[in-house]
Formats: structure tokens, sequence, C-alpha cells
């Protein structure tokens, strides 16, 4: 029998002997040749409406009012507004939850952890267009009462990409939870945002001028940090969907591979300049670091200790990585690589944008601004640090093939 024919009996036998669900994705080689086009969907799958996304998105933007209508009871001490928050509150909830609970509600628990962040991503966006005076009247009391963190220009900064970037990477992964599709990957990227911003965050805040001014609200944010990492565990355990290595991709030298070319003489610099800021937030004596750090990089001296933090936190991660990386994109078969570079990835984007936002913001003290005369240098180098990675990422996750492993020697003996 051909191998062509042997195919759909392989693919029914798996049909009828594993429970296999199509949400996840799951690719299967069987002699070699992929079957997970022969998989159809079970008929008892769990499949979702759409209504269950665009629930989520309506409560998500439930969080608007909301914030208004406290922020004015609070502030008013109005019995009015009280009545109108309460019944704005009770209106909108019931409204999503009819949209959520229409068909069968999703029996992954990250979709509801998902609807609760990208509820609080609204009111992150919220927090930061009144913090620049873009709005008024949302979150006033909220500004005055709360840790004088959030009031940093670093605070600012994962208030916009938490809720812009953030927002987005939420309703996405719903939208894929709901579709029964993966969402590993863009799972993955956010679980590099998200633990950089908030070992910068956390560290910072400790370490910083303000470190003696924790309050009650760090509770909260450790219980939302507890949430989150117990969200990027569960994506880690996702499946992936690497298939075997072609035999001709292992003849392929790295001088046949002119973009991987590029990404390797790309990161030997990138090491250079992750370790050289590194050096000068840890107070490097050195004429160079001081010269670099008063004409191009002021902000790493700021007294609120993010910067700082930032450069040692990239200089541990980043360093690390860029010698993997250097290491995959010259051996064949480094299954780790796509992955690694999609968390790593997200997490320099979120770096690099608060890192550029707070050296430019005017809640900066001016002394700690980059100068008007060095700015366009300053925006040059951090924007080409952040983009390469990303382009790297692009990459290694859309032609991944040099990265999966060769086929054992049973597997040639099969075929």
């Amino acid at each position: 029998m051909s191998p062509a024919a042997e195919i759909p009996f392989a693919a029914r036998f798996v049909r009828h002997n594993f429970d296999f669900c199509h949400n996840q994705q799951n690719v299967i080689f069987l002699r070699g040749y992929p079957v997970k086009q022969l998989l159809r969907r079970p008929q008892n799958c769990s499949k979702m409406s759409a209504s269950a996304g665009t629930g989520v998105f309506v409560l998500s933007l439930t969080s608007i009012p909301i914030c208004y209508l406290s922020n004015s009871l609070i502030c008013n001490n109005s019995a009015e507004a009280l009545f109108y928050a309460g019944c704005g509150t009770f209106v909108t909830l019931f409204i999503s939850g009819q949209f959520i609970l229409t068909k069968k509600a999703p029996s992954d628990p990250l979709f509801y952890v998902y609807a609760v962040f990208a509820f609080l991503s609204v009111v992150n966006l919220i927090i930061g267009l009144e913090q620049d005076n873009v709005i008024d009247g949302f979150v006033t009391f909220y500004l005055k009462e709360a840790d004088p963190h959030i009031n940093t220009a670093y605070g600012h900064m994962i208030s916009y990409w938490d809720g812009c970037v953030h927002y987005l990477m939420y309703l996405l992964v719903i939208a894929a939870i709901t579709w029964g599709d993966s969402y590993r990957a863009i799972g993955l990227y956010w679980v590099g945002s998200f633990l950089m911003h908030a070992i910068v965050y956390i560290l910072g805040s400790a370490v910083g001028k303000y470190g003696t001014q924790l309050g009650t609200l760090c509770l909260l944010n450790w219980l939302y940090i507890s949430v989150a990492v117990w969200a990027c565990f569960r994506i880690f355990r996702q499946p992936s969907t690497q298939g075997p290595l072609p035999a001709e991709i292992l003849r392929k030298s790295l001088f046949h591979r002119p973009m991987d070319l590029f990404f390797v003489i790309y990161l030997i610099p990138a090491f250079v300049f992750c370790v050289f800021r590194g050096l000068i937030a840890l107070d490097c004596p050195n004429e160079w670091c001081q010269n670099y750090m008063l004409q191009f990089e002021p902000y790493l001296k700021d007294p609120t200790a993010y910067p700082k933090v930032q450069m040692l936190v990239n200089m541990l991660y980043s360093g690390p990585y860029y010698v993997l990386a250097l290491y995959a994109l010259i051996v064949p078969g480094c299954e780790w690589m796509p992955d690694l570079t999609l968390v790593h990835s997200g997490a320099l984007a979120q770096a690099q944008f608060s890192h550029i936002g707070a050296s430019l913001h005017t809640r900066t003290p001016f002394s700690f601004r980059v100068p008007v005369n060095s700015q366009l240098v300053f925006l040059l180098v951090n924007f080409l640090y952040a983009l390469v990675p990303q382009l790297l990422c692009y990459r290694c996750s859309t032609h991944n093939e040099f990265f999966l492993s060769p086929p054992t020697t049973s597997n040639k003996k099969t075929e």
C-alpha cells in the first residue's frame, strides 16, 4: 500500500482512538506526513459563538462609564451619582452577560482571565489619558490617592502600553479561544511583555525614591500579578505545532541564508549595547559610559530607578538571549528558538516603548530628559534596537524550518 493511501486510514485511526480537539491546533505526523488537515473538528468539540468575544469587548468598554460615574460619586458625594452609577453598571453588565452566555460558555479559564484583564486595560488607558490632561473627571480621585509611582513618566508609559497593546493582545486571545484556534504565539509575546513590565515596575517601585510610600493598593497589584503569572505558565503548556525538519535545510550554511547572516551581524553590536547600558546603570566610571549618559541618555540617572532597573534587566535577560540566538542561527535544530524569540521580542518592545517615552516625557525632570540636539541619534539607535528583534521574531515564527529537529533514525526506517 502506498503512503498516500495509508494516510486516510491513519487519520481515521487517530480520530477514533484519541480525543482530538481542533482548538489546540495539534499537528500529528505519521510516517513523516502531516495529517492535521484530514482530522476534522469533532461534532462535540466546543465551538463558541462570536457573541462571547463580542460580550467581552462590550464588557471592557463599560469601564468608561463606570470610571466616570464612580469618580463623580466619590468626589461629589452625590446620591444622584450613586443611583446613575448603580443603574449604568447593572445595565451594562447585564447586556454583556447576555452576549457571553447566549451560547455555551468557554471552558478555557484564560477566556475569563483575559476578559477581566481587558476591562482593566481600558481603565489603564483612561488613567494615562487623564494624567496627560487629554480627558478629565474619570479617575481624578484615584490619581490623588493612588501610589505616587503611577504618576511618574514610566507609570504613564506602562498605562498607555497596557491600555493599547496589551488590550489588543487580550482581544486577539479571546477571539482565538472563541473560534477554537491556537493562541500560543500571541500568548508568548504577551508573556514577555508582561514579565518585563512587572519585573521593572516592582523592583523600580521598591528601590526608587518612592520606595517608602508603598500603599495598600500594592496588594491589589500583587493579586493581579499572581493571576497573570499563572496565565503565563498555562500559555507555556500550550502544545507547539512544529513538525520534522526537511533534510535539505541541513545543507544550507549561514552564507546561503542572507537574512540570517544579517541577524547574526546585528546580534553582536546589540549584545555590546545591552551590556554597555547595563554598566552605565551600575555607575561605571569609564569615560565612554559617562559621556554617553550625559549626551544621549541622562534619563538613566533618574531617581525613580525605573531606567536603572530596566537596563539591568536588559543586560541580565537580553544578554544571554543574544548569545543563544547566535548559536541557534548557526546550528540547525534548536526547537526552542521560535518560542524564545516571541518572549524576548515582546519583552523588548515593552521595554523600549517605556524607556523612549519616559526619556522624552514632560513628567521626567528637565535635567534627565534627552537633550534636544541628541534626540535624533537617541531615537534612531533605540528604534533600531527595538525593531530588529521584531523582524527576527517574524522570521523565526513564519519560516521556522531551520529550527525544527531533524528526523530520527526510527522515523527514517519507518518511511
